[in-house]
């Protein structure tokens, strides 16, 4: 809402809707959603492991699943294969759609993927990932909070290893 003070029609004061997530013009009755950045994450499996990094901007220990935001006129299948490329150097194949989930700020929609390794080696782009490593399913890193998307994504993973590998 702080970046709608003003109407871009006609100049006057916005208010926030009562009825919708809207901004409207008290002047001319412009109505104004906010805008929403897609993004995907995505994890990653090779066998019996999973693809785990550590990000530049959490320098808290924690190892998590790869994601970025979506580019203008790209589908969200393409995001995954460049972001994971970009990021990790690694190709990947059977992309699979799982779930998605609101983040307030920055404004975006995650939605999660799971895909199977095709090929490459990892290597990192040292500008998003402090590291990156694939992890047996049985021996994982500090990994994100319950009840976070790249976390359930991570359970989902483990559990198809302990189907096939235990």
């Amino acid at each position: 809402y702080r970046s709608h003070k003003y109407c871009g029609y006609c100049g006057h004061e916005m208010y926030p809707s009562k009825t919708e997530w809207a901004m409207l013009c008290s002047h001319c009755r412009e109505r104004y959603y906010p805008q929403i950045a897609p993004c995907i994450i995505v994890a990653i499996r090779r066998d019996d492991s999973i693809l785990l990094a550590q990000h530049t901007r959490h320098r808290n220990g924690v190892h998590t699943v790869l994601a970025g935001f979506v580019e203008v006129g790209e589908t969200l299948e393409q995001a995954v294969a460049r972001e994971v490329m970009e990021e990790s150097g690694i190709k990947v194949k059977n992309l699979r759609y799982v779930t998605s989930q609101p983040w307030p700020f920055p404004q975006s929609l995650m939605t999660a993927f799971m895909a199977e390794y095709d090929s490459g080696e990892i290597v990192i782009d040292p500008k998003e990932l402090l590291e990156a490593n694939w992890y047996r399913y049985d021996d994982l890193p500090l990994l994100p909070p319950p009840g976070t998307v790249a976390r359930r994504l991570i359970e989902d993973t483990v559990a198809m290893c302990r189907a096939e590998y235990e």
